[in-house]
Protein backbone atom coordinates (compact mmCIF):
# COMPACT_ATOMS: atom_id res chain seq x y z
CA UNK A 1 0.00 0.00 0.00
CA UNK A 2 1.26 3.28 -0.79
CA UNK A 3 2.40 5.64 2.12
CA UNK A 4 0.41 8.40 1.52
CA UNK A 5 -2.56 5.96 1.98
CA UNK A 6 -1.04 4.62 5.11
CA UNK A 7 -0.71 8.22 6.18
CA UNK A 8 -4.24 8.94 5.30
CA UNK A 9 -5.82 6.28 6.82
CA UNK A 10 -4.02 6.45 10.44
CA UNK A 11 -5.41 10.53 10.24
CA UNK A 12 -8.74 8.67 9.84
CA UNK A 13 -8.18 6.30 12.62
CA UNK A 14 -6.89 8.92 15.04
CA UNK A 15 -9.91 11.01 14.23
CA UNK A 16 -12.52 8.15 15.24
CA UNK A 17 -10.66 7.22 17.94
CA UNK A 18 -10.71 11.50 19.22
CA UNK A 19 -14.51 11.60 18.01
CA UNK A 20 -14.85 8.16 20.44
CA UNK A 21 -12.63 10.09 23.26
CA UNK A 22 -15.22 12.81 23.79
CA UNK A 23 -18.05 10.34 25.26
CA UNK A 24 -17.41 8.71 28.58
CA UNK A 25 -17.84 4.90 28.14
CA UNK A 26 -21.51 3.95 27.88
CA UNK A 27 -22.61 7.53 27.81
CA UNK A 28 -23.24 8.14 24.21
CA UNK A 29 -26.35 10.16 24.60
CA UNK A 30 -27.96 12.32 21.97
CA UNK A 31 -29.80 14.76 24.38
CA UNK A 32 -26.10 15.39 25.77
CA UNK A 33 -24.08 15.91 22.57
CA UNK A 34 -26.94 18.47 21.18
CA UNK A 35 -26.16 20.33 24.29
CA UNK A 36 -22.78 20.70 23.99
CA UNK A 37 -21.32 22.75 21.46
CA UNK A 38 -17.58 22.34 21.81
CA UNK A 39 -18.51 18.57 21.42
CA UNK A 40 -20.86 19.19 18.70
CA UNK A 41 -17.57 21.43 16.69
CA UNK A 42 -15.27 18.81 17.57
CA UNK A 43 -17.09 16.39 16.26
CA UNK A 44 -17.79 18.12 13.24
CA UNK A 45 -14.09 19.40 12.68
CA UNK A 46 -12.72 15.42 12.81
CA UNK A 47 -15.54 14.18 10.64
CA UNK A 48 -14.40 16.91 8.09
CA UNK A 49 -10.59 15.47 8.74
CA UNK A 50 -12.06 11.70 7.84
CA UNK A 51 -13.69 13.28 4.86
CA UNK A 52 -10.25 14.84 3.29
CA UNK A 53 -8.40 12.18 4.12
CA UNK A 54 -10.70 9.91 2.18
CA UNK A 55 -10.96 12.92 -0.69
CA UNK A 56 -7.00 12.67 -0.84
CA UNK A 57 -7.46 8.35 -0.59
CA UNK A 58 -9.78 8.35 -3.94
CA UNK A 59 -8.22 10.66 -5.65
CA UNK A 60 -4.77 8.80 -5.62
CA UNK A 61 -6.60 5.64 -6.17
CA UNK A 62 -10.04 5.80 -7.50
CA UNK A 63 -10.29 2.14 -7.03
CA UNK A 64 -9.79 1.91 -3.48
CA UNK A 65 -12.52 -0.17 -1.45
CA UNK A 66 -13.40 1.51 1.79
CA UNK A 67 -17.75 1.19 2.83
CA UNK A 68 -19.14 4.44 1.67
CA UNK A 69 -16.11 6.09 0.87
CA UNK A 70 -17.97 8.79 -1.98
CA UNK A 71 -20.57 9.41 0.89
CA UNK A 72 -18.15 10.34 3.48
CA UNK A 73 -16.56 12.69 1.22
CA UNK A 74 -20.02 14.24 0.79
CA UNK A 75 -20.53 14.31 4.59
CA UNK A 76 -17.21 16.46 4.59
CA UNK A 77 -18.49 18.98 2.17
CA UNK A 78 -21.68 19.18 3.40
CA UNK A 79 -20.40 20.19 7.11
CA UNK A 80 -17.89 22.62 5.19
CA UNK A 81 -20.10 24.16 2.66
CA UNK A 82 -23.22 23.60 4.15
CA UNK A 83 -22.85 24.56 7.89
CA UNK A 84 -25.69 26.05 8.01
CA UNK A 85 -27.47 22.80 7.77
CA UNK A 86 -25.83 20.66 9.11
CA UNK A 87 -28.59 18.41 10.96
CA UNK A 88 -27.42 17.00 15.07
CA UNK A 89 -29.71 13.94 13.68
CA UNK A 90 -27.30 13.33 10.68
CA UNK A 91 -23.90 13.43 12.63
CA UNK A 92 -25.11 11.48 15.62
CA UNK A 93 -26.48 8.91 12.93
CA UNK A 94 -22.64 8.91 11.65
CA UNK A 95 -21.42 8.63 14.99
CA UNK A 96 -23.28 5.49 16.69
CA UNK A 97 -23.96 4.11 12.99
CA UNK A 98 -21.03 4.73 10.24
CA UNK A 99 -17.84 5.33 12.70
CA UNK A 100 -17.63 2.09 14.79
CA UNK A 101 -17.69 0.49 10.98
CA UNK A 102 -15.45 2.57 9.46
CA UNK A 103 -12.66 1.95 12.57
CA UNK A 104 -12.69 -1.17 11.99
CA UNK A 105 -12.54 -1.42 8.44
CA UNK A 106 -9.42 1.47 8.62
CA UNK A 107 -7.98 -0.66 11.41
CA UNK A 108 -7.71 -3.97 9.03
CA UNK A 109 -6.65 -1.98 6.26
CA UNK A 110 -3.63 -0.39 8.20
CA UNK A 111 -2.91 -4.12 9.66
CA UNK A 112 -2.03 -5.22 6.26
Amino acid sequence: MDNEIKSWLFDIHTAIIEIDGFFEEGQKMFINYQKDIKTKRAVERNLEIIGEAMKRILEKDNEFKLTNARKIVDARNRIIHGYDSVSDDVIWSIIINHLPKLGHEVTNLMNK
